[in-house]
C-alpha cells in the first residue's frame, strides 16, 4: 500500500514554504548525534527524493524499518522546528 508515501507532504519545501532550512539542517546536525542512520534516513527521503522501497534497499534494512523509523524521526523533527519557530 502507500503506507509512509504520503508523510513526506508535511516535510517537504512545496508544500510549506515556511519551513527554515538552516533550522532543518541544526535538527539534521542534532539528529545525526542521536541516530546517524534516522539522519540518513532523512537525507534519503527529504533531499533524495528516495522511495521507502529505494531507502530500504540503500540503508540495507526491511521497507517496514523505513516506515517505521520515518514516522519516528519525521515528528521528531516536526517537533524540532517547531521549537526554533
Amino acid at each position: 500500500g502507500q503506507s509512509g508515501e504520503g508523510n513526506t507532504a508535511l516535510l517537504t519545501p512545496s508544500h510549506n514554504t515556511a519551513i527554515d532550512l538552516l533550522a532543518l539542517d541544526e535538527a539534521l546536525t542534532r539528529l545525526a548525534q542521536l541516530d546517524e542512520r534516522q539522519a540518513r534516513l532523512v537525507e534519503l527521503r527529504f533531499f533524495g527524493g528516495l522511495s521507502v522501497e529505494e531507502v530500504a534497499g540503500v540503508l540495507d534494512v526491511s521497507k517496514s524499518t523505513v516506515e517505521k523509523e520515518w514516522r519516528r524521526v519525521r515528528a521528531w523533527l516536526i517537533d524540532e522546528l517547531r521549537d526554533t519557530a
